[in-house]
């Protein structure tokens, strides 16, 4: 069966899929995906059992219907046919790539062009060569706008979601310290990332242009189809007058003034880049305060929380040099006598994953507030001031200490989970 035959089923059965039999629903096509702990061939003859209207397979199953489609490798079939139908849409597609704040600005675009088109937008982060694809599939016909993170941890991966997702805009957040491990340096990042603003311009594409960080600067100079946005600087395309940026943002575009629940300079970049985006597309200034003002953020991004007497900026979701640096320095901006920061290893820095957690340890420690560290690294980096090596071991000491009135900033990687220190209040 072609491509081109099966986007015919695809589409008559209403773009009704799933790649996981747990969530099969009668009528779903199963495609049988395969990873390093897991084979969707051994679960297709169950899901035709469960209802699944075919399923899409690359070995052979213990079972005979017409509703087996074999093919010689799933998932590049169902990137295929991602990509055929997103060639259906004659509409913005715009990807979102960077470092830091892929979700964040992705929520506030949602939030803020929601108010005039029909939005369809990456669901969590599905921002690789599996996620992309998924949400290409699962692009509803009446869509107006198309929002879609692609996220990388090795050189190529940029270059072969836009392949796939052949977007006609775009944007890069900034370049930070992410996935060392992978990239090496800052180079090797921007390198990387910069796979974006290429595409975009070999095929005729639009870029916002971060212009207050000096990569994206220098490789944006030669695009022809962009709007540069800055948070500091009148000499953008689009900028704004930052009043306060914690514990919430308060910032000036022209006459408007617009009040964000998010805080610090770095979420700022995110507004107005959300402003550059929305303008572009048309969207009424009074909608744009409207969208960026209602959103709240989840998932423990950027999050601001209260429990008792005591506040707590919840930046749990990852972290990186970068994204550290940046919170601490938010945090520093929150007037208020008691503060503590609470700071959990960072993961994927390869090589310089000691000089690192050095480096935003010090940082930290140079404040005139509490500081908990946790995690192995931080550990071994100061064995006199980070006595944690579990979130768990954290939540036994807090619970015996006497915080009141106090803000706490609560940073780490994902795998260090340390949303969790809130148990130690609750």
């Amino acid at each position: 069966m072609t491509i081109q035959e099966f986007y015919n089923v695809f589409i008559d059965n209403n773009q009704r899929f799933t790649t996981d039999t747990r969530a099969i629903r009668k009528g779903d096509i199963f495609f049988a995906l395969k990873g390093e702990r897991f084979n969707g061939n051994t679960y297709a003859a169950q899901a035709l059992e469960d209802g699944a209207s075919f399923v899409v397979v690359d070995e052979e199953i213990e079972a005979d219907s017409m509703r087996i489609i074999s093919v010689t490798d799933v998932l590049s079939f169902m990137q295929e046919l991602a990509t055929y139908h997103r060639d259906q849409f004659d509409i913005p597609v715009l990807a979102i790539a960077g470092s830091n704040g892929k979700t964040t600005t992705k929520e506030l675009l949602v939030s803020t062009l929601s108010t005039t088109f029909k939005v369809h937008a990456t669901q969590g982060n599905f921002n690789n060569h599996i996620g992309v694809p998924l949400t290409l599939l699962s692009m509803p016909k009446d869509t107006e706008v198309a929002l879609v993170e692609i996220g990388t941890n090795g050189f190529g991966e940029i270059e072969f979601l836009c392949s796939l997702l052949k977007p006609n805009y775009g944007l890069i957040t900034n370049i930070g310290k992410e996935h060392l491990e992978g990239f090496g340096d800052l180079e090797g990042v921007a390198r990387e990332e910069s796979t974006l603003f290429l595409y975009l311009m070999q095929h005729s594409g639009y870029a916002f242009v971060n212009a207050d960080d000096p990569y994206l600067s220098r490789m944006s100079h030669r695009l022809n189809l962009k709007t540069t946005y800055s948070a500091v600087s009148d000499s953008a395309d689009v900028s704004i007058d930052v009043k306060t940026i914690a514990p919430k943002l308060e910032l000036d575009f022209r006459t408007t003034t617009i009040t964000s629940v998010l805080s610090g300079m770095h979420n700022a970049q995110n507004i107005v880049c959300t402003l550059a985006v929305a303008r572009n597309l048309g969207v009424e200034l009074m909608y744009i305060k409207k969208g960026i003002e209602s959103y709240n953020p989840s998932n423990n991004r950027s999050q601001v929380k209260q429990i008792g007497s005591n506040s707590f900026l919840l930046d749990a979701y990852n972290a990186n040099p970068s994204s550290m640096e940046a919170a601490i320095e938010t945090f520093e901006a929150i007037d208020n006598a008691k503060k503590c920061i609470v700071l959990g290893d960072m993961f994927e820095l390869g090589k310089d994953a000691q000089q690192e957690h050095l480096l935003i340890g010090k940082k930290a420690l140079d404040t005139d507030y509490d500081v908990i560290l946790c995690g192995s690294m931080f550990a071994k980096c100061f064995p006199d001031k980070a006595p944690f090596t579990t979130v768990d071991d954290v939540i036994e000491y807090l619970k015996n200490q006497q915080y009141t009135d106090t803000w706490f900033l609560v940073k780490g990687s994902r795998g260090m989970k340390m949303e969790r220190i809130l148990e130690a209040f609750e």
